[in-house]
């Protein structure tokens, strides 16, 4: 296996090109160095530092669209192009890194015998401030855009094959998966698609509201609005944009909404619209499709939030009475019938998995199955051995045994130790995700049908 780390793929976004569409690379003469990833993007700390483990920072806003490329064994020495993975890490649109150790491909690539790429893209107020009158719409969707043009104008030099290539990712990533496959711009770089706890339930941010968003933002920067604000926030340290996001975040947050303060906006750049409507309306159609949710997705955001845990049955009705309105009770008092011991934040954190992640996952999939398309469904139902915080088969557990980057989660309560069992676990569980790269099927795998749970695989 090879790895190339710290390929550009589109100009630094500093000076004139902050808030600005990703732009060509001026390019390089003679050897490059790809021994060690490029810097992150700017972001502050994530917002599951006690999930998945802390992060040295290590961004840099000068040469921050960078991307790497795992490739197998002897891909480079001609013969047959690998099929390829594009993969996109998550963190809310406001945190990540495709070159971060938790995310190397090279395992992968190997196990596989695929290309996988893994990149950079804009989050937070550089990725998703919504200010289109200088230009500002979706930053970080038209990086993305920029990395499968890469990919298909140079993935063949690295033994890729540029018309098998799936467009993946977790979480956040997920989320822009699904909206590279359904845009017209990009579907057609975009044969399958690999989808992992997507916040389906989370849409697109509408117009309004990120606008009002983008004028709070601004007031805590004390830059005035207009054309006139371009100047101002190109001038700005990054590090004081970075701090503004983060109090406009503790501004906006409320118990149990795992929404950013900025994410894609409908109807921007790469969004054209609702992300299921574009399912229904057959964006997806020919496209092989695996998708899937952790059976306990949403603890990674309330284990360690006192509001949550705290809460009593009436105060967890209030909260979920404002998304649902009156069908909260009856829903809590379904959802309580599923623990022997059904404390109010157990029972609200399952209620939030479902409504963010696993409902419209399953709607997704059940559309697209129901249209004849090959659709494989699973769960991912591993929990540590020891648990001490209750996370069970959290948000983002999956990660460590997709990549076989075990060691790079050593201090992450979500894996706990690392055992045989828990490596065997994850090569079952690439080498399916390997498979359907290859082959947009699994072979020991019956497809999905429509609202058949006896069709979902479970790994754990």
């Amino acid at each position: 296996m090879v790895s190339f780390r710290g390929i550009p793929y589109a100009a630094s976004p500093v000076g004139e090109l902050r808030f600005a569409s990703p732009q060509p690379h001026p390019g390089w003469t003679g050897l490059r160095d790809a021994a060690q990833a490029g810097p992150a993007v700017p972001q502050g700390a994530s917002r599951l530092e006690r999930v998945m483990g802390a992060r040295v920072p290590d961004w840099d806003e000068d040469g921050c669209l960078n991307l790497n490329v795992h490739v197998p064994a002897g891909a480079l020495d001609g013969g047959a192009a690998r099929p390829v993975l594009v993969w996109w890490h998550g963190g809310g649109f406001t945190s990540g890194s495709g070159g971060w150790d938790w995310y190397d491909g090279g395992r992968l690539a190997a196990l596989g015998d695929i290309v996988v790429v893994t990149a950079n893209y804009r989050v937070g107020p550089l990725g998703y401030l919504y200010l289109p009158e200088i230009g500002a719409a979706n930053l970080g969707a038209q990086d993305q855009a920029a990395v499968l043009a890469w990919v298909r104008d140079n993935i063949a030099s690295f033994g890729g094959d540029p018309r098998e290539v799936t467009v993946g990712g977790q979480s956040a990533g997920a989320y822009a998966s699904l909206a590279l496959a359904l845009d017209p711009r990009t579907s057609g770089l975009v044969n399958r698609v690999l989808l992992e706890s997507g916040p389906f339930g989370l849409a697109p941010q509408d117009p309004q509201h990120a606008a009002e968003n983008a004028e709070a933002y601004l007031r805590l920067l004390g830059v005035p609005g207009g054309t006139d604000a371009a100047t101002a926030l190109r001038a700005l340290p990054v590090e004081q944009l970075l701090s503004a996001y983060g109090r406009l975040a503790g501004q906006l947050a409320r118990p149990g909404n795992a929404a950013p303060p900025m994410h894609p906006v409908l109807g921007g750049p790469g969004v054209p619209g609702d992300l299921y409507r574009g399912v229904v309306g057959g964006g997806l159609e020919g496209k092989s499709l695996l998708i899937g949710t952790t059976r306990d997705e949403a603890s990674a955001f309330t284990a360690f939030d006192p509001n949550i845990q705290n809460l009593t049955t009436e105060g967890a009705l209030d909260l979920l009475s404002h998304q649902l309105g009156e069908s909260a009770h009856e829903l809590y008092q379904r959802y309580a019938t599923r623990f022997e011991e059904p404390t109010a934040a157990r029972v609200f954190t399952a209620m939030v998995t479902d409504q963010l992640f696993r409902a419209d996952s399953l709607r997704i999939a059940d559309h697209h199955a129901a249209g004849g398309n090959a659709t494989y469904v699973y769960e991912f139902d591993h929990r540590p051995a020891e648990d001490p915080y209750g996370l069970g088969a959290t948000h983002c557990g999956e990660l460590p045994f997709l990549f076989g980057t075990f060691d790079a989660f050593a201090d992450s309560p979500m894996l706990g130790r690392t055992t045989d069992g828990v490596r065997e676990l994850g090569h079952t569980f690439a080498g399916a995700v390997a498979e359907f790269v290859v082959r947009g099927s699994v072979h020991d795998w019956l497809p999905y049908a429509p609202a058949t749970a006896a069709r979902i695989r479970h790994f754990g």
